[in-house]
C-alpha cells in the first residue's frame, strides 16, 4: 500500500499553481508525473480533489494518495503473435504491426507502459536476445514509431548487435519506406537534408527549426503515384533514409507541406471529407441529403517496406521486403475509387 504523503502550503506558497507547488516539494518527481497524479485524483487539497491549475492561498493541507515514483519499466515475456520475415542463429527480422510499441515507454498505467510490446513478444518467441540494449530493450538495434509498421532487425547476441550497430552508424543499411502524403508532391524525386531537434514547445514533436542540438538527417524520396479524387490530392512515395532520427520521415515530409496521411501530430487531417459532396451540400436541395462521406485512418500511412544489409556474421547481402498491411491496401483502394470528375473546380 502506498505511503500517504502530506504537504502543508506555507504562506509564501500563496499564488502558486497546485501542480507547480507539488512538483517542487517532491524530490525527483517530474511535472508530468505530478500531472498524472492529479488526473487520477491522487492529490487532495483540504480533503477534496483539485485541478492542476488551482491557485493556492497558503495554509492548505495537500495529501498525495498515489505513488509519485512509478513502478520501474520492465520487459516481460508475452505470448504475442509475430510475423517473422527472416531468422537464423544470429538475428531475426520482424514485420511489426502498427499500434505496437517496440519497447516499454511512457503511459498512464503499468499495462500501458510495459505490456504488449515487441520486446515482450520477442522474449517469449526467442527466449535469449542480445543484452546490449539493457533489460528494457533486449535485442533492439533500431526502432520504429508505434504507428509505423514494417521491418525491424533484432539481434540475438551481443556480437551480432555490435556488428549491426556499426552498419547503422556507418549508414551501410538501406531502409526504404512507403508513405502516402497529403497534397501533390510536385518534384518526382528529391533529397531532404534538414537537421532535426526536439520541439522546445511540444516535447512530443521533432522540428526542422535550427537548434544547438540539431542532428543531421537525410531522406531521399521518389514519387510512385499521384491521386486526385473526391477526398483531395495525395502522393504515394518511396522514402529511403540514410539516418534514423526520431520521426524523421514524418517531419521531413511535413516540412515540404506534405504531412503523412493520418499523422495529426505533424499537421495531417484527422479525417478526409468528400469535397465534391461538400460543395454540392451548399445548395438548399442537397442540405436535405446525408452528410458527405468521410475517410479516417487510425494510424499513420507509413510502412518500412524494404531492408538491405550485410549479415553480421557471414557478410551475405540480405534483401528483405514486407508488403503493405491490409488496412493500408484497403485505404489506397478506396482513394482509387470515384476519381474526381473532369472540370470539377477542386481539380487543379
Amino acid at each position: 500500500m502506498n505511503e500517504l504523503r502530506t504537504l502543508a502550503v506555507p504562506p509564501e506558497g500563496a499564488g502558486q499553481r497546485l501542480d507547480h507547488f507539488v512538483a517542487t516539494q517532491l524530490e525527483g518527481v517530474s511535472r508530468s508525473r505530478v500531472q498524472l497524479l492529479l488526473d487520477q485524483g491522487d492529490v487532495l487539497v483540504n480533503g477534496a480533489q483539485a485541478k492542476a491549475s488551482l491557485k493556492l492561498r497558503g495554509g492548505e493541507q495537500i495529501e498525495i494518495t498515489g505513488e509519485p515514483h512509478p513502478a520501474p519499466l520492465k520487459a516481460t515475456a508475452e505470448d504475442i503473435p509475430l510475423d517473422v520475415v527472416y531468422e537464423d542463429a544470429h538475428l531475426a527480422v520482424i514485420n511489426k504491426p502498427a499500434g505496437m510499441m517496440v519497447h516499454a515507454g511512457a503511459g498512464q498505467s503499468e499495462d500501458a507502459r510495459s505490456r504488449g510490446t515487441l520486446v515482450n513478444a520477442l522474449l517469449h518467441r526467442f527466449k535469449r536476445l542480445s543484452s546490449t540494449g539493457g533489460d528494457l530493450r533486449p535485442g533492439i538495434v533500431h526502432r520504429l514509431d508505434k504507428d509505423t509498421s514494417g521491418l525491424i532487425i533484432v539481434a540475438k547476441n551481443d556480437a551480432s548487435h555490435a556488428a549491426l550497430g556499426e552498419q547503422f552508424s556507418s549508414r551501410q543499411i538501406s531502409k526504404t519506406y512507403i508513405a502516402l502524403v497529403q497534397g501533390n508532391v510536385e518534384r518526382s524525386k528529391g533529397t531532404i537534408t534538414a537537421a532535426l531537434s526536439r520541439d522546445p514547445l511540444r516535447r512530443t514533436r521533432m522540428t526542422v527549426r535550427p537548434a544547438e542540438n540539431s542532428r543531421t538527417a537525410v531522406s531521399h524520396y521518389e514519387v510512385v503515384k499521384r491521386f486526385a479524387n473526391r477526398f483531395g490530392k495525395f502522393t504515394l512515395v518511396n522514402v529511403r533514409i540514410e539516418t534514423g532520427r526520431t520521426h524523421q520521415i514524418r517531419v521531413h515530409m511535413a516540412s515540404l507541406g506534405h504531412p503523412v496521411v493520418g499523422d495529426t501530430l505533424y499537421g495531417a487531417s484527422g479525417q478526409l471529407t468528400d469535397q465534391v459532396a461538400s460543395q454540392a451540400a451548399q445548395s438548399k436541395a442537397a442540405r436535405r441529403k446525408s452528410e458527405p462521406e468521410r475517410l479516417r485512418l487510425s494510424r499513420n500511412f507509413l510502412h518500412a517496406a524494404r531492408l538491405e544489409f550485410a549479415h553480421p556474421v557471414t557478410g551475405k547481402l540480405l534483401k528483405l521486403e514486407a508488403p503493405l498491411p491490409l488496412e493500408l491496401q484497403t485505404f489506397l483502394a478506396r482513394l482509387e475509387e470515384d476519381p474526381l470528375p473532369k472540370g470539377n473546380p477542386t481539380r487543379k
